[in-house]
């Protein structure tokens, strides 16, 4: 499943296609919305962003159409004139001055009032978007050391979206490695130093992953992997997906575990258990 960046970037996309224009055509394929659409024509789309793992059109009356993509969820750009190729079960269509936003296969789809995005199901139980809502380390830091999050250990707390929404699993191997820790360490138990340094690799590592298309690795150690005939999927990361192949500082075998459920990736040497 895409993780934070893969959906703001496709936010991104969806934005840049349809926001600052009034929409003429809106289509729902949910009969519960069906019903609204007559009342969105005309309207303009004034932003789209994400929060998480959730894309948010945004309308310039005060409503937002929330939609999920989850797992076979897509959003397929194209001129209004022009259906898209695909097999896919058309969902949402929304066409502003001639271009056209198609939702395809999602299934988890509605519209609300922007003030009542907090008592959304699923939002109300987000941490903040490190990437829409302006995240601070200070206030990451903070963050880490709430009651709710301080004593559960970080290979498991990571992956909590009431923490911050958006950290998936392959951010989690990258976050955890570039911070030095291992995934049995505590926020209770880090001195602020490291405390300080894990709220920074949060936030740098989903930025750069945002920023680059996925790609979490350090660019020297990627240069060095492509120079040696590596595939995209080996150079992007510096530990997921890299077991058995050396570590780009100690060059310790990288392990893998299975945590919460979900692999995760750890250089032994740079990340001793605590």
């Amino acid at each position: 499943m895409p993780e934070g960046p893969e959906t703001r970037r496709a936010a991104d996309r969806v934005h840049e296609q349809l926001a600052g224009r009034r929409l003429e055509q809106v289509w729902f394929y949910f009969p519960e919305l069906a019903q609204e659409a007559a009342s969105l024509i005309g309207r303009e789309v004034s932003a789209v962003d994400s929060w998480g793992k959730a894309l948010l059109t945004r309308f310039d009356d005060g409503r937002v159409l929330y939609s999920h993509n989850q797992l076979y969820g897509v959003w397929k750009l194209h001129d209004a004139e022009r259906e898209p190729d695909t097999g896919r079960s058309l969902r949402v269509r929304l066409v502003a001055e001639g271009r056209a936003a198609s939702l395809y296969s999602a299934s988890d789809v509605s519209l609300w009032e922007a003030h009542r995005l907090g008592e959304h199901p699923f939002l109300s139980r987000l941490g903040p978007d490190l990437l829409t809502h302006g995240v601070t380390v200070g206030q990451a830091m903070s963050r880490l050391q709430d009651a709710r999050f301080r004593r559960r250990g970080l290979g498991g707390l990571l992956l909590d979206q009431a923490l911050f929404a958006g950290i998936g699993n392959y951010l989690r191997s990258e976050i955890l490695f570039f911070a030095g820790l291992h995934y049995q360490a505590r926020p209770v138990d880090l001195e602020e130093g490291a405390l300080a340094q894990l709220a920074g690799a949060i936030l740098e590592v989903t930025r750069q992953a945002y920023d680059q298309s996925g790609v979490t690795n350090r660019p020297d150690w990627a240069e060095a992997d492509r120079r040696r005939g590596a595939s995209r999927r080996r150079w992007r990361f510096a530990v997921f997906e890299r077991d058995g192949l050396p570590c780009h500082i100690c060059h310790t075998l990288i392990q893998r575990y299975s945590v919460a459920s979900r692999r995760l990736y750890v250089c032994p040497r740079c990340q001793s258990a605590p």
